[in-house]
């Protein structure tokens, strides 16, 4: 699974997860017929999307201008993908993201000593003045209908304050992806459990878990990924 994840991460399709049929059935039990893609990197997530059968509408969100550039080349010609210069948070800004090596590790945040240890790929090179935008305003502004909308949200360590940019959505989105730590793995996270109670106290129900990394040496896991349906 180590691998595998490294594989997804870099973009490339080798075949389909057992948690990409999952996710897809998840969407089509829900209704859901578009993705608010946060944190898109180069695409990956999209095109792991498209792999799986889903046809609906993808605005993805990706503040590296480089990874940007990649993005938007990636959605060429698929004329319900698109591709979106803006990072999403509490409130509009413009931050300083710290881009890493190997650019997906790229975070609002520092990156802490035991993701050094584990991904010395994640180490800053270089930071970028970038805009940030709320989720509330991304989905008027996109014309997105939240009771028919999954929110994905992978923002290395920030998912937090993503979240309370989504204060109007969080009340009818019919699904939730996350990153849920259970290390801390950049400074001033959350980590699973604070994650798990608050999506939970919002009505949400865990219906998925990927188990996206764990440590090489000990096995400990690390973070996964989580998949919260609207059930109040």
């Amino acid at each position: 699974m180590f691998i595998l994840n490294q594989v997804r991460r870099r973009g490339l399709d080798i075949t389909r997860s057992p948690f990409s049929v999952q996710l897809q059935r998840i969407i089509d039990t829900h209704g859901i017929d578009s993705v608010l893609d946060v944190g898109a990197n180069i695409g990956q997530y999209g095109s792991g999307l498209r792999s799986g059968g889903f046809a609906g509408r993808i605005v993805s969100c990706e503040p590296q201008s480089l990874a940007h550039g990649r993005l938007a080349s990636r959605v060429a010609g698929d004329p319900l993908w698109e591709a979106v210069p803006l990072a999403a948070g509490a409130q509009d800004s413009t931050l300083l993201i710290n881009i890493a090596r190997n650019s997906y590790s790229s975070s609002f945040l520092s990156p802490a000593a035991l993701q050094l240890e584990i991904t010395p790929a994640a180490r800053v090179v270089a930071t970028e003045e970038v805009s940030v935008t709320t989720v509330d305003a991304l989905i008027e502004r996109y014309h997105l209908n939240p009771s028919n909308l999954l929110l994905k949200i992978d923002a290395q360590g920030y998912e937090q304050s993503v979240l309370d940019g989504a204060q109007t959505a969080l009340g009818s989105l019919a699904a939730v992806q996350l990153e849920l730590s259970l290390a801390v793995l950049y400074e001033g996270q959350q980590l699973f459990d604070d994650m798990l109670t608050r999506l939970r106290d919002l009505g949400y129900s865990l219906h998925a878990l990927d188990p996206g990394f764990f440590h090489p040496r000990t096995g400990q896991l690390l973070w996964c990924d989580g998949v919260f349906v609207r059930t109040q």
